[in-house]
């Protein structure tokens, strides 16, 4: 990958579930916390997430490097409750790739999409590990919102983060977006 390549975020296609399974699985293998099989499963049903939600990827050069997927409120993957907010679930970036903006881009992305479809509020969780990603969110306005952290297994817990989305306001960032 050449330091100039830009991050361009788009619709996964269904030729490429298996790359984004393998991508997330490794991302969170590499932070010591993909967890479980059964959760390294779910992790690669990518298919069964685009069927409610959207799977997105981020490319540098022609290369998949990072994926998201992006939950519009009220739908069961996003595990909130709050129908007036959008969430993401899975954030992915390849080792080699980290540092040069695709998580950012990813989630940029996402907040714009929330913004567009008249969600008033953005929420995620992330795992206590995630230090890098809590980072990440922090740096883009999100406020952390422990009255709605959970944990979904023993020894697993997870911090909610919410970010109050104004109307017109847009998060851009250097990623280009191409259907």
């Amino acid at each position: 990958m050449e330091p100039s390549d830009e991050v361009v975020v788009r619709e996964a296609r269904s030729g490429e579930y298996e790359t984004i399974g393998d991508l997330v699985v490794g991302a969170y293998r590499t932070l010591g916390d993909a967890g479980d099989a059964f959760y390294e499963e779910q992790l690669r049903d990518v298919a069964g997430r685009a069927g409610h939600s959207e799977v997105l990827v981020a490319d540098l050069g022609s290369i998949v490097v990072g994926t998201v997927t992006y939950v519009p409120g009220g739908r069961a993957l996003a595990h909130v409750d709050d129908p007036e907010a959008a969430t993401i679930r899975m954030l992915g970036v390849a080792p080699e790739a980290r540092g040069r903006g695709v998580g950012e881009a990813l989630v940029r992305y996402c907040i714009d999409r929330a913004r567009a479809a008249g969600h008033r509020r953005f929420r995620l969780d992330t795992r206590t590990s995630m230090t890098s990603a809590q980072r990440l969110y922090e740096r883009l306005g999100f406020q952390r919102e422990a009255s709605h952290d959970w944990s979904p297994a023993p020894g697993l817990q997870l911090l909610a983060y919410v970010l109050e989305l104004e109307p017109g306001r847009v998060a851009r960032s250097r990623a280009i977006s191409r259907q």
